[in-house]
């Protein structure tokens, strides 16, 4: 078939166009950029002609927003590297201000108090109480490093830990404190009020699976005895 000239096949495929229906006109223009320059003219025209407009694309769906950095992501691989830890507790804005600066010059996203906030100029905790800071696991060793120079001002004093207090042991026949620790003795050891030494003079320790008792005895009235070594108070 020998091809046709411009004008040939403009009349050819107009009279073809003017031919079809306007659903087959519809379905056929979407697949225009595949026709032929003279054919795409053609059928510009005829839908033109009919008052056919081609129907709007659907809107293609938005992109899927960031996640939440403290969801779980139970099926992501970085799921792990987006939980939130906490970095430090800032009891004053001033505190706040300081550590803000130094994350965002390290770019590291951060987050304080339950709110949330993102500067802490939002937040609405009491600093009082003190505010926890945020981040995601993955920028902990950047964080370390940009802390590194946090001087904060407003530190709770650390609250002194109470001493303990040495448990006392009292006689049970006369009740006096001046009691002397004899060792570990195995039951059977003390008979009469007395603990039997083995050939060394040093009380005899537990054999067997027995739990070892503990000897004592009083300075004060000479009574001797064994106990579990648990003081009642």
């Amino acid at each position: 078939m020998e091809a046709l000239d411009p004008a040939e096949e403009w009349r050819y495929i107009s009279e073809r166009y003017r031919q079809m229906s306007d659903e087959e006109l519809l379905a056929l223009a979407p697949q225009s950029s595949e026709l032929t320059h003279v054919a795409q003219q053609a059928l510009a025209v005829e839908m033109s002609r009919r008052g056919l407009k081609l129907q709007p694309e659907e809107p293609a769906l938005p992109p899927e927003p960031e996640p939440d950095p403290d969801s779980p992501y139970a099926d992501s691989p970085y799921a792990k590297d987006r939980e939130l830890v906490e970095i430090r507790t800032v009891w004053s804005l001033s505190d706040a201000l300081q550590l803000q600066s130094l994350l965002d010059g390290a770019g590291i996203p951060f987050f304080m108090g339950p709110e949330k906030a993102t500067s802490a100029g939002a937040v609405t905790s009491n600093f009082a109480n003190g505010v926890s800071v945020k981040i995601m696991s993955v920028g902990v060793p950047w964080a370390r490093q940009a802390m590194m120079h946090y001087t904060p001002e407003n530190e709770p004093a650390p609250t002194p830990q109470e001493e303990l207090s040495e448990p006392v042991v009292r006689c049970p026949k006369c009740h006096s404190e001046e009691v002397v620790f004899d060792g570990l003795i195995g039951d059977g050891q003390i008979n009469d009020g007395q603990i039997s030494d083995d050939l060394d003079g040093e009380p005899r320790a537990a054999s067997g699976n027995s739990q070892p008792k503990f000897g004592w005895t009083c300075d004060s009235c000479g009574h001797r005895w064994k106990d579990d070594g648990i003081v009642d108070e």
